[in-house]
């Protein structure tokens, strides 16, 4: 983090290739109809990519207990020590996507100082990860327009 509050540029493209890094590994099961090994392979590799890294995180959005999941649950603590940061993450968005060789199947990972991410309940829900500076309830007002 820099005195600003923003995140580090080095930081931010240690995640690139954490999220790269889960990408490729459940690319190496598309179109082979296996959702649990293609989510398998990517949550055990993001993980690995998070342990390599100097950062105190805690998962507050992740596998949860829908998923059964062994690693990247809520309130895993990950990395090597450092700076302290909450992580929102699905290593692999798009499990069946995956296994049916279909578009649109995603890594996700959103990071920010220690206490700045909600620490949402296991439940489907829209999420919005931005920086700084929007009014509070902006994203409400967004939601109502498209509804209108």
């Amino acid at each position: 983090m820099t005195d600003k509050g923003t995140l580090d540029r080095q930081l931010v493209l240690e995640m690139v290739r954490v999220t790269e890094a889960a990408a490729i590994a459940a690319a190496q099961w598309r179109g082979l109809g296996r959702e649990k090994e293609a989510d398998q392979a990517a949550v055990e590799t993001m993980r690995a990519a998070f342990n390599k890294l100097y950062i105190d995180g805690t998962v507050v959005i992740g596998e949860g207990e829908r998923d059964d999941a062994p690693m990247l649950f809520i309130g895993e603590k990950v990395g090597l020590g450092g700076v302290a940061v909450d992580i929102a993450l699905d290593p692999l968005e798009g499990t069946g996507l995956t296994a049916r060789w279909a578009p649109d199947s995603m890594a996700v990972l959103a990071i920010a100082e220690k206490g700045n991410l909600l620490n949402a309940p296991d439940v489907y829900m829209d999420k919005i990860a931005i920086g700084g500076g929007y009014p509070q309830g902006w994203w409400i007002w967004i939601k109502a327009r498209r509804l209108m």
